[in-house]
Order: C-alpha cells, then sequence, then structure tokens
C-alpha cells in the first residue's frame, strides 16, 4: 500500500486528474471532423441564400418606393402649376374606379390612405 494513498477512509491510485485519454480510431475522428465539416459548409450556404433571397425582396420594395414618390413628386409638380391630376380628383370625390391602376391594386389603397393623412394634419391646425 505504499503506492496508494489514503485519505479520509478511500483509497486513491496516484496519477494524473480528469478523463483519461479515450482510445479513439484516428480513421474514425478524422471522418467525423469532414462530416462536421460538411455540415459547416451547408449552413452556409443556405444562409448565404436567405440573405441573398433578403436583399433582393428588399431591393424590389426600394423599386416601388421609388416609383411611387416619382409619382408623388409629379403630382406636386402639376399641382404647383394649377394642374390637379386625375387620380387626385378621384380621390377626392371618392371615385376610385377612375383611378388608372399602375399594375398594383395597393397603390390605390395607399394614395387614398396618403390623402386621408393629408387631410388630418388640417383638421389638427384648427
Amino acid at each position: 500500500m505504499d503506492d496508494n494513498k489514503i485519505m479520509a477512509g478511500k483509497v486513491k491510485k496516484p496519477g494524473k486528474r480528469g478523463r483519461k485519454p479515450a482510445k479513439i480510431d484516428l480513421k474514425a475522428k478524422l471522418e467525423r471532423s469532414r462530416q462536421s465539416a460538411r455540415e459547416c459548409r451547408a449552413r452556409k450556404k443556405l444562409r448565404y441564400q436567405y440573405l441573398e433571397e433578403l436583399v433582393s425582396s428588399k431591393e424590389r420594395a426600394i423599386c416601388a418606393l421609388r416609383e411611387e414618390l416619382e409619382m408623388y413628386k409629379q403630382w406636386c409638380s402639376a399641382m404647383d402649376q394649377g394642374k390637379i391630376p386625375s387620380e387626385i380628383k378621384a380621390l377626392l370625390t371618392g371615385d376610385e374606379q377612375k383611378i388608372p391602376h399602375n399594375g398594383s391594386n395597393t397603390k390605390a389603397s395607399k394614395n387614398s390612405k396618403t390623402t386621408a393623412a393629408m387631410d388630418k394634419p388640417e383638421r389638427r391646425n384648427e
């Protein structure tokens, strides 16, 4: 019992603490590493695809907003010249069927919301 230490009634063997190095086959370890790398590349590819789709959808939204802004600029310049665009006349009279649709139904509803929002500040200022 010279090699073993007795502490609090327990017999302890001398040596290193912690986990003993497992006898892992080197080929199995390399295969797990390769599989992990494949999975990592697949996740990275999916992440980049998602981000590219997100960017393209944001770019489409930006283009639509720019077109809408340009339309509003044209309306404002026409109103500055004393002309009232037919779209605004239709919105003011409540006849939305006369509004020419520019390929989207949402623009007519956005235009009516914008016109309604333009009326509200006048009421607040009174």
